[in-house]
């Protein structure tokens, strides 16, 4: 059997146990630890652990090994857990995923790294075991010993070798509704856990007896990159004296607790003479023991490879601009003659709709996938710089397309660093301003239309206008002290530019914000930024729910259809001659209700010669972005839909001013605006 086509799902399986394994240990309250908490810790441990010993990752295994014999200690009570401990085991948890990574890259990882985090936990385990006998020395009278929960005695018939050892309990381990392939390759990977006594094959199950030193946990931990949770039923075996074993003895035999699984390398301890022998019960492992649970928590869930996703969604688009083609043919027939296809197409067009819907939908992932990684990042970094932080999050479950939600992770990591360095006071500032010593720092997601924003917010000392100003005058740009708020912060973009008095390797250095912009702006969002002095900082980064459709109003210019996207566009009006002025340089602006909007008129910009050359013969969209409005000059508006976004790079090459491309009803290709791009293009500066 090929054991490597399972590696891909213990690797993202174990993923997740390490994130869960972090977000437990920065939770866990050192001065009066959750037990709940501790196990769950440690069963993340010990079903790596389990799993990599399967497949041989051989520095994996050892140190998941180390982690869990300390875990263990402190879930028993004889390990008290102290923050350098917990750091510890964060730096445990950083190794095991660059351990994952070079295994997933089918190498070896850095023997000086794990050699060395191997190191620290064995101290750890050595520091322990000396502070447990210096405690004893001094007292007369033995300590009390903590034991764990009473182990479960059954007396049965089970084999035995010679002399007073008892031999590896033997499992009951059943599998329900599963194929003549998984039965065979079940049967074929517990033979690497013990010796299989008995073999029971039905229609859709598998039962057998396993001779093994393994306790449940092992044995479900291994089958569930097989088969799932809730397939699988370990008990302990009855064995009737048979020539199955060679010699049998009615004993009792002790087995790990099935709640707190013990170590399989563990020897198993011999009950006392006068303890009660108890009624067998099963040896079932807690779901939390699996890792298939950490990744399924719905048992009717599956594992679908990214790229057979995009596959149907492209499939899906090209289905949506058929049926969109259809109907508009459709519209050109009488609806007395052809009724019937009419309304064929009618619910054509609703079922396209909805199976985009829900095929587009299989693309969100919820916000936490961002949101999870910060926890630990404030946790390291505060310390660092001295700060008490607490970490708000609202929003978590707000979801966003995949494609989306991985591009995002560097700009928000990066305002939250910057937040942290530059936004929060230290403890002893926030005292002087008469504020909380512990700042506040929030993360949010939310919808809004067809958008998601997600906000970065701290309540520090917020931005100094007159930092900002002075040094926007030093760099050369052309700026007065009259500028408002709004545009001013747009400066903290540009390249280079940063008021921070010492650079330090947080941040400082003016590289990083303009960077933020940019990759926000390719993904067809935008950053919005408001702040208060004393107060704090908020920076918005609105984005389109997904890349791959796009809500947009198409625009005529001459013979030429536009799209423009939706999320920019504030209002439309048809301008006066009197509100429509020169300024010098030949450009020209519009009045709108007090304010002087700069006039972009498209069909100079693509050089399109039969479009209305009079503004007042033609229609003005007033648009939003980078905090500024502006107008777009059009010759006429067509209408409002749902648009597939084509790459236009791929398929063609990268036009100025166009993001991407789309196919509309009659067949025709329509171009979708860059309005960022097109502002800055026409304004005669790309904009920092």
């Amino acid at each position: 059997m090929d054991i490597k086509q399972f590696y891909q799902t213990f690797f993202e399986e174990a993923d997740e146990l390490l994130a869960e394994m972090e977000r437990l240990l920065l939770e866990l309250d050192l001065q009066a630890p959750d037990m709940e908490q501790l196990n769950a810790i440690f069963r993340s441990a010990h079903s790596i652990k389990g799993g990599a010993a399967t497949f041989g990752f051989q520095a994996l295994t050892e140190t998941t090994h180390l982690l869990e014999n300390l875990l263990d200690q402190a879930r028993h009570g004889s390990l008290h857990i102290t923050s350098d401990m917990v750091g510890a085991f964060l730096e445990t948890k950083d190794v095991l995923q660059k351990e994952l990574s070079a295994y997933r890259a089918d190498a070896e990882p850095e023997p000086e790294m794990v050699g060395k985090i191997c190191e620290i936990l064995r101290q750890l385990a050595l520091e322990s075991s000396a502070k447990g006998a210096a405690s004893a020395v001094p007292v007369p009278v033995p300590a009390p010993v903590i034991e764990p929960e009473p182990p479960v005695v059954v007396s049965e018939s089970v084999a035995t070798p010679a002399g007073n050892m008892l031999a590896p309990p033997v499992l009951k381990v059943s599998f329900f509704k599963v194929g003549a392939a998984d039965r065979k390759l079940l049967s074929e990977e517990l033979t690497n856990l013990g010796t299989v006594v008995s073999q029971l094959e039905t229609d859709d199950g598998l039962t057998l007896s396993l001779e093994t030193s393994c306790d449940a946990d092992d044995v479900i931990a291994v089958c569930c990159f097989i088969v799932d949770v809730d397939q699988i039923e370990v008990s302990l075996a009855t064995l009737d004296p048979s020539p199955v074993a060679e010699h049998a003895l009615a004993s009792p035999v002790v087995l790990p607790n099935p709640v707190e699984p013990q170590q399989p390398e563990a020897p198993v301890p011999a009950p006392a003479p006068a303890q009660a022998v108890r009624a067998a019960k099963p040896v079932a492992a807690p779901a939390a023991a699996a890792p298939a649970v950490a990744a399924n928590k719905d048992a009717g869930s599956i594992r679908v490879d990214v790229d057979k996703v995009d596959q149907i969604i492209n499939l899906v688009g090209e289905l949506v601009i058929t049926q969109s083609m259809l109907t508009q043919i459709a519209s050109t027939l009488d609806p007395a003659l052809y009724e019937r296809l009419l309304s064929c197409m009618g619910h054509l067009e609703r079922n396209a709709l909805d199976l985009q819907q829900s095929v587009m939908s299989i693309r969100m992932m919820p916000m936490d996938y961002v949101f999870s990684r910060f926890p630990r990042l404030i946790h390291d970094l505060s310390a660092k710089l001295g700060k008490q932080v607490q970490l708000v999050m609202i929003g978590k479950e707000t979801e966003l397309d995949k494609s989306l939600i991985e591009r995002v992770i560097d700009p928000v990591t990066h305002l939250v660093r910057n937040s942290l360095d530059h936004g929060l006071e230290s403890p002893e500032q926030r005292a002087l301003a008469k504020k909380d010593p512990m700042g506040r720092l929030t993360l949010s997601a939310q919808h809004q239309g067809g958008s998601i924003v997600i906000e970065v917010r701290d309540d520090g000392a917020g931005l100094d206008r007159d930092k900002i100003l002075a040094k926007a005058i030093q760099q050369g740009f052309d700026v007065d002290a009259s500028i408002g708020d709004d545009e001013l912060w747009q400066f903290i973009f540009a390249p280079g530019f940063s008021t921070a008095e010492v650079v330090s390797d947080v941040s400082g250095r003016g590289v990083g914000m303009d960077v933020v912009r940019r990759n926000i702006q390719e993904m067809g969002g935008h950053v919005e930024i408001a702040s208060v002095r004393g107060q704090g900082t908020s920076i918005k980064i609105v984005l389109p729910l997904t890349l791959a459709i796009l809500n947009g109003m198409s625009i005529k210019v001459g013979a030429e259809i536009f799209i423009l996207p939706l999320s920019y566009v504030i209002e439309s009006l048809q301008p006066l001659a009197q509100d429509l002025h020169s300024i010098s340089g030949g450009e020209q602006v519009i009045h709108v209700r007090g304010e002087y909007l700069s006039m972009v008129e498209l069909h100079k910009f693509f050089d399109i010669a039969d479009a209305v050359q009079d503004p007042t013969q033609g229609i003005l969209v007033i648009l939003q972005t980078e905090g500024t409005r502006f107008a777009l000059l059009v010759d006429q508006l067509v209408g409002q839909h749902q648009v597939v976004v084509k790459n236009l790079e791929t398929n063609y090459r990268k036009v100025p001013g166009i993001s991407a491309a789309t196919i509309l009803g009659d067949g025709n290709v329509a171009l979708i605006i860059d309005v960022v791009k097109v502002r800055q293009a026409a304004s005669g500066r790309a904009r920092w």
